[in-house]
């Protein structure tokens, strides 16, 4: 079940932090470590701060980009702690533990994403996910350091990981599950559609460029709340290209 999660740091400044996450991941079983455009890596501080982790550090891959750190993935929990317009669906810790466990059980693909230590992540970053994750610390000082926050967050997977040991009934459910949800879209499939979906509502002129007004964020929040399934998307998919086809053919019959 723990090989089906991984964690994404982006854009990691201090090479330090990502021995310390490396650290805080074996401490709870997670074994797969992603790095999004990290400023030094590999790097001999964070072979130091790994500290009996280098295995994990060896194992790293490292992507240009969030969306390429997310291919093959059907699921995204994104950390954050800044307030944004549009509401996205929120877990806390204990939540987002419970969903992880019973997501990854069935086997679906699970990313933990977490932002720059100076500034977390961007709302196109956080765009990109399904879920937002908040830490409950003291708002009086509530900057966390980023292998704290990965500890924080992967306790609260292993704990949900180990209450579900102890409950075989809801194995054996989540094991009739396991066919529907990994035929789950992945984030680069969802990816793909959102751009034709962009390009569809701009060509029969419902989404206005220069006016968007978080149309597409919207979307994106109400598909990826969904849990849409790559049947689904192609079917969705479908539906864009012949309204597409449509628009085309009526744009040629103006210019006869």
């Amino acid at each position: 079940m723990l090989q089906n999660i991984c964690v994404v740091l982006v854009n990691v400044s201090h090479p330090g932090n990502i021995g310390s996450v490396a650290r805080a991941m074996k401490n709870m079983g997670l074994t797969r470590l992603v790095l999004v455009e990290p400023r030094a890596f590999p790097h001999n501080e964070a072979n130091i701060r790994a500290s009996g982790a280098n295995d994990i550090l060896e194992k790293a891959k490292i992507v240009a980009t969030l969306e390429n750190a997310l291919v093959s993935c059907n699921l995204v929990f994104g950390t954050s702690a800044r307030h944004r317009r549009i509401s996205w669906p929120l877990l806390g810790l204990r939540q987002c533990g419970t969903k992880v466990v019973e997501e990854a059980a069935s086997g679906t693909q699970i990313a933990l994403v977490f932002g720059r230590e100076d500034s977390g992540l961007t709302n196109k970053e956080l765009q990109q996910c399904h879920y937002h994750v908040h830490i409950p610390s003291n708002p009086k000082f509530s900057s966390l350091n980023l292998g704290a926050a990965v500890q924080v967050v992967s306790c609260e997977v292993r704990i949900a990981w180990l209450i579900a040991q102890d409950q075989s009934s809801k194995l054996e459910k989540n094991e009739v599950a396991s066919t529907k949800n990994s035929e789950l879209a992945t984030v680069d499939e969802l990816e793909r559609f959102y751009k034709h979906l962009e390009q569809t509502l701009v060509a029969i002129k419902f989404l206005k460029p220069e006016k968007p007004r978080y149309l597409m964020a919207r979307l994106r929040c109400l598909y990826g709340r969904s849990s849409v399934s790559r049947t689904e998307i192609n079917i969705l998919r479908g539906i864009l290209t012949e309204t597409q086809k449509v628009v085309d053919s009526a744009s040629r019959k103006r210019k006869d």
